[in-house]
């Protein structure tokens, strides 16, 4: 007769949950979407999700949004549970891109997912986006450049909000005066701000 394990045993196989993640608000709450294994791979948690989009929650609906380091797609997923008007996702590693394509067309939400370099793709001519999520991974010096590439070549709108995702060790990221900080948290590693930038109306005196 084989041996039973033990009862705590039984619950061992957690890589199925370490594979996915959960929409924790909105039209597709509770569901649940595969994401593949990958190096550096590492969603947002749902502690801190819940945290941001409660600070998002008066401006998300409706909201055009960019994802620059999708990875699993959990900030700009949540997002269109929540009602946003559409989201861009950007991800490097194509079986990563290709997993957020699928998991997109299945909730059926208005947005698009694109296999590319973040850098590259800023790099171009852009679009006014209302909010962007910025969760780059850790410690390869991708903040800096990322936020000058927003902030110059259009990506932002007027008044964009500006979620940042960083080492807890590092200082905060400098960004440009149009950006003021609105909310900042830290749990454990990870430190994540909020920014809102506004430009201010420029008017000129005739002499």
């Amino acid at each position: 007769m084989a041996k039973q394990p033990p009862r705590g045993a039984l619950k061992k196989p957690q890589t199925a949950s370490a594979g996915q993640i959960r929409i924790i608000g909105g039209q597709w709450r509770g569901r649940k979407l595969p994401v593949p294994n990958s190096e550096g791979l590492r969603p947002t948690t749902d502690r801190v999700r819940e945290t941001l989009f409660n600070w998002l929650a008066p401006v998300i609906r409706g909201a055009r949004c960019l994802d620059c380091f999708a990875g699993s797609g959990a900030l700009g997923l949540e997002a269109l549970s929540r009602y946003a008007e559409s989201a861009t996702l950007l991800e490097y590693e194509r079986p990563v891109a290709q997993q957020l394509g699928k998991n997109l067309t299945l909730l059926q939400g208005n947005g698009s997912v694109v296999n590319t370099n973040a850098l590259t793709w800023l790099a171009g001519n852009g679009q006014p986006f209302d909010v962007v999520f910025l969760d780059p991974p850790f410690r390869k010096g991708l903040l800096a450049e990322t936020i000058t590439l927003l902030e110059q070549q259009g990506w932002l709108a007027n008044e964009a909000w500006i979620y940042v995702e960083a080492e807890a060790e590092s200082a905060a990221t400098d960004v440009p005066a149009t950006w003021t900080l609105h909310r900042e948290k830290v749990a454990g590693q990870v430190a994540y701000r909020l920014y809102l930038r506004t430009l201010e109306e420029k008017t000129e005196h005739a002499d």
